[in-house]
């Protein structure tokens, strides 16, 4: 059994993480603590668990084998180093840290101290992510140059967001920190090594964070992505493309998925088709789970955050300095 303490409500995510590792049939859920104490201890009735609202003192229970994390991210650095030296195992939700240096402070510490790390990037479990990284690996698209992912809500423009998420130091930033973390995890894993970045982000409405944001990412085997954000958007499907000079690759939009590739189809080769997509992988919970009790395989781990917190300090520096920013100045 793993016990588990929750770190925070901040998150709109945070409730169902905290329901979902109550109800794992592998986990129990001992305690929580929370930034604000009247929140944790009303969480903590709902799940009928301790709260404790001292961090340290809570890191020192014998009863919590791991944590997870959707506290602000301007909080994550110093949590995540203490509680790997405590040797409790790290669960989180995106991203790591705000800047590529922090999130290098954190790996350090996770490697030195060998604990368990799993940050939740869940379209990589998808079987459509899986296929896309296929065509790339096989050749089936010619030689890949092109992607564009699209990810928004309307959580500004719809008042559903809490206000605190229009804070830019506790969340290290807006839109596309938060929610453009799925666009930039996805091109980091297809994409590969970035090489420079430019953001072109604004404010639809009155906040001191960015809500309708654009980065064009441009990485070392020449692959240019488009990663697309907002809070401000209704009704905008997710959408994603990668494309080759043999060949296109679409999910999402209005069309569902579809692939047409001068190597792909048979006697259909060169049309486009619904290719038969690959079974998904375990959900980051499972694996997070799988992992401690049974060191199964972490499929997206602690380098993977690093890279995502790298695309984001780049983004972010990008769009604050109003230049192209290149990776090997970071």
């Amino acid at each position: 059994m793993l016990n588990i303490a929750l770190l925070s409500r901040w998150h709109p995510h945070a409730t169902g993480y905290g329901r979902d590792f109550a109800n794992h049939p592998d986990c129990r859920v001992t305690v929580l603590w929370d930034e604000v104490p009247d929140r944790g201890i009303e969480w903590a009735k709902e799940l009928g668990c301790d709260f404790e609202p001292d961090y340290d003192k809570l890191l020192a229970r014998d009863d919590v084998d791991a944590i997870c994390c959707t506290a602000p991210t301007s909080m994550h650095k110093d949590m995540f180093i203490k509680a790997a030296r405590a040797g409790k195992h790290i669960f989180t939700e995106k991203v790591l840290a705000a800047t590529k240096a922090e999130a290098e402070e954190v790996r350090d510490v996770v490697n030195e101290t060998g604990i368990k790390f799993v940050i939740s990037f869940p379209f990589r479990t998808s079987g459509w992510v899986l296929y896309a990284k296929e065509l790339i690996e096989k050749g089936l698209l010619g030689k890949p140059n092109y992607m564009r992912i699209r990810n928004c809500h309307n959580g500004i423009s719809g008042g559903w967001l809490p206000e605190y998420f229009t804070d830019p130091v506790t969340c290290g930033g807006g839109a596309m920190m938060d929610l453009g973390a799925h666009p930039m995890y996805l091109a980091s894993y297809l994409g590969g090594k970035p090489a420079r970045i430019t953001s072109l982000y604004n404010k639809l409405y009155d906040t001191p964070v960015d809500d309708n944001c654009v980065s064009i990412i441009e990485f070392e085997n020449k692959i240019l992505a488009v990663s697309e954000t907002g809070f401000v958007t209704n009704s905008s499907p997710f959408s994603f493309e990668l494309s080759g000079t043999e060949g296109t690759f679409l999910y999402g939009g209005t069309d569902g998925c579809k692939v047409k590739s001068d190597h792909l189809g048979g006697d259909m080769a060169g049309c486009w088709f619904t290719p038969k997509l690959p079974k998904g992988l375990p959900s980051a919970i499972n694996q997070f789970v799988d992992a401690v009790l049974r060191d199964g395989e972490i499929i997206f781990d602690i380098n993977d955050a690093v890279a995502l917190s790298e695309l984001m300090d780049g983004a972010y520096r990008s769009y604050h300095q109003g230049k192209t920013i290149e990776f090997s100045e970071i």
